[in-house]
């Protein structure tokens, strides 16, 4: 991967140990060129805790502000001029870096990639798309995931269009199955929102299977599911922490009940399995999808693992080039005169 990617170093709970540690990780796993984004002194600090790092391709770029958890979004995207989310979209932007990543503040990486990059021609609103495992041992995404509280049909459909794309470029998918999440698979089912939703995704030219519940997130038979950012945040919140709640009481019930050693043994192996089928941190970040540039947000918990990954989803992404496919199969859609603008 020959891609540079910009990384917000002061983004994360705990910045800047897990952005270093995972843009190590990257350099060294993936060859990615990381351009760490930042206070220089806290973040050479912490690079001189890593000297075998002296030779990979990571560099730093100054920015004098932090945009914090609990900052307003649109205040600190107004005052904090050289925050290190803005001097780090900007440098997509200007063409430096391939894409950005940020662990920080997610409505203000949102408001600030709208404004620095730009929406995708087509695009009214961009839309945050997170990916997850499934039952069959598959991907799917589920988006938006936070991004548009409120929305309208139209917005949906542009999120079908763009997830659709998204997916069959990232897993090479080459019919993607898109599903519209409501409270019933019945075309009648759920509120005006999905209901008008549903007759604008029945016109596009997509593999569109109707109406999907909660429970066929994780299921394996749907690729990509469409949602208003609203009731997409709530079902992947909730999807965490049934996943936190399965691997606590997995961990604890073997710990009790295994008293061999070699019983002990094969389940420890099988437990590390199925945690790591269920990490989060494996699928990176989420992208924003329907900017004029790269960016990816993720978690503010995130670890050196989340961050490698989120660095090289953002290279892959760019490698793709995902965002010139969103444009023309937008531009595309509007030509058959199906109105999702």
């Amino acid at each position: 991967m020959p891609s540079v990617i910009a990384l917000d170093a002061m983004g994360s709970d705990r910045a800047p140990k897990p952005e270093i540690e995972g843009a190590i990780l990257a350099a060294r796993q993936y060859g990615v060129r990381v351009v760490l984004v930042g206070v220089e002194s806290t973040i050479r600090a912490e690079l001189d805790r890593h000297p075998s790092a002296a030779d990979l391709p990571l560099e730093i770029v100054h920015a004098s502000e932090v945009i914090t958890m609990d900052d307003k979004a649109v205040q600190a995207v107004r005052a904090k001029r050289d925050s290190s989310i803005r001097v780090g979209l900007r440098l997509v932007r200007d063409g430096v870096a391939s894409g950005f990543v940020t662990a920080g503040n997610t409505g203000a990486a949102m408001a600030t990639a709208k404004m620095v990059l730009g929406a995708i021609p087509g695009v009214d609103r961009p839309a945050l798309a997170a990916v997850f495992p499934t039952a069959l041992g598959t991907a799917a995404t589920l988006l938006d995931v936070g991004a548009n509280v409120d929305c309208k049909p139209q917005n949906l459909a542009q999120f079908a269009v763009m997830g659709e794309i998204y997916f069959r470029s990232m897993f090479g998918t080459r019919r993607p199955r898109v599903g519209l999440l409501s409270i019933g698979e019945e075309e009648t089912k759920g509120n005006e929102l999905t209901r008008d939703a549903f007759q604008l995704l029945k016109q596009l030219p997509l593999n569109f299977v109707g109406n999907v519940e909660g429970r066929d997130l994780y299921n394996g038979e749907v690729d990509v599911i469409v949602a208003d950012g609203f009731v997409g945040n709530v079902a992947l919140k909730i999807s965490e922490g049934v996943v936190h709640l399965v691997r606590t009481t997995l961990k604890e019930t073997l710990k009790t009940t295994i008293t061999r050693q070699v019983g002990y043994l094969l389940s420890r192996s099988a437990f590390s399995d199925f945690k790591k089928r269920l990490d989060h941190t494996e699928y990176g970040g989420a992208p924003l999808l329907g900017v004029k540039g790269v960016c990816f947000i993720t978690h503010g918990s995130s670890n050196a693992n989340a961050m490698k990954n989120a660095v090289r989803v953002a290279a892959e992404f760019a490698e793709h080039r995902i965002n010139d496919s969103i444009e023309k199969g937008l531009a595309k859609v509007r030509a058959t005169a199906v109105v999702i603008t």
